[in-house]
């Protein structure tokens, strides 16, 4: 079965809470394919009538921070984020950089998960090189912008589902 007839893109009958608001937080680094992430999230999104604004950082290893520190400034505002979507790409060079890059990010990601009361999905690409990116932004293995659109919108039904 390919991923793209499963029922991984399926958003039929989900209930999103009332003014749903996504916060999308992508890196300047690596544009090209971040700019292809942003554009399959915003599809999704847009197919399901979810607010959505993007915050732009540096890099990779500054999304944990930025996604705290949007929630801390927004919490308690009507226009709250519902979940954060975090877009990345952190390409393998000669050096161990990517190594340490990737586990911050991931883990700062995990940290969000256990600390907000909102979701935040991993929407981060950890490549060798360009077609893996290619492969991951609409080619063999689907395209992990519209997948985490997806997953936030279904994490977002979900946490809306226990109240």
């Amino acid at each position: 079965m390919s991923i793209h007839s499963s029922n991984l893109y399926n958003t039929t009958g989900i209930q999103l809470p009332k003014d749903a608001c996504v916060v999308i937080v992508r890196t300047e680094w690596n544009a090209e394919t971040i700019d292809k992430l942003e554009a399959g999230c915003i599809k999704i999104l847009d197919e399901n009538k979810s607010n959505h604004r993007t915050i732009v950082v540096p890099g990779a290893f500054e999304i944990p921070f930025a996604i705290k520190s949007y929630w801390e400034a927004h919490k308690y505002k009507d226009d709250k984020p519902h979940v954060f979507i975090a877009l990345g790409c952190v390409l393998r060079g000669d050096t161990p950089h990517f190594d340490y890059v990737c586990k911050a990010v991931t883990d700062g990601v995990v940290q969000l998960n256990l600390l907000l009361p909102v979701p935040t999905i991993f929407g981060v690409l950890t490549v060798d090189n360009q077609q893996q990116i290619d492969e991951r932004t609409g080619g063999k293995h689907g395209h992990k912008g519209e997948e985490a659109a997806v997953t936030a919108l279904k994490m977002m039904a979900l946490k809306n589902s226990f109240k």
